[in-house]
């Protein structure tokens, strides 16, 4: 359901309160996030692997050869795990087998990240702490159908309020702020159902001079 449509908001800050304000107090789903602690309250999450890539490949550009070395073991893995998702995404392999041949390269990166934990380098203790302590979260889409090891959906989904964000500065009241996140939401969930902004925009306009309900951007199941 979430591929078909995509929600912006603008706020103030990334507290925890804000998610709480955005998904209720029941949300039982999934969120795909990186490492910020603010998603921590909701239990279950998927870390991105994308994310954590480049954390990797930042540990093998240091210049610290114990970093650099521990950067380069756990690539190696990461990299494997990417192509079994691939195979797994254009339908080549089921979840099933993916979840089976990724059993050695899980086991693989939580002994990697245990040797860091106990490396003794303050470099490596607080990042393979952190993973460690938290490794479910590096393997929920392995149990959970649906649910992506990237959120490289809601990077593309955000470029452009990113380009937007970048060459207007951002907004300066609260309404703009509600003007912009109700106009990108729109925007951004027309393209994701092939549907023409315009066309819904005129819609949208024509109900509200009528006093009649905006036209639903949820598609049915």
């Amino acid at each position: 359901m979430a591929s078909t449509f995509t929600l912006f908001t603008m706020r103030g800050s990334r507290a925890a309160t804000v998610l709480t304000e955005l998904l209720g107090e029941t949300f039982s789903g999934v969120v795909m996030c990186d490492r910020a602690k603010m998603y921590w309250q909701l239990g279950r999450l998927q870390w991105c692997w994308a994310h954590l890539k480049r954390d990797f490949q930042a540990l093998i550009d240091s210049s610290d050869h114990q970093v650099k070395r521990l950067g380069h073991d756990l690539m190696r893995p990461t990299k494997r795990l990417f192509r079994e998702w691939a195979r797994c995404r254009d339908g080549t392999i089921t979840r099933r087998t993916l979840k089976r041949r990724l059993t050695p390269v899980r086991r693989e990166i939580e002994h990697l990240l245990l040797r860091g934990l106990f490396s003794g380098n303050p470099k490596l203790i607080g990042m393979c702490r952190e993973l460690y302590d938290h490794r479910q979260w590096l393997w929920t889409f392995l149990d959970q159908d649906g649910v992506d090891p990237t959120n490289n959906l809601s990077e593309r989904s955000l470029r452009h309020a990113v380009i937007w964000r970048k060459l207007s500065f951002g907004t300066q009241s609260a309404a703009g702020s509600r003007f912009v996140e109700t106009t990108l939401t729109v925007i951004e969930t027309c393209r994701q159902q092939s549907r023409d902004l315009f066309t819904y925009l005129t819609d949208a306009v024509d109900a509200h001079f009528r006093s009649q309900p905006s036209p639903s951007l949820i598609t049915k199941p």
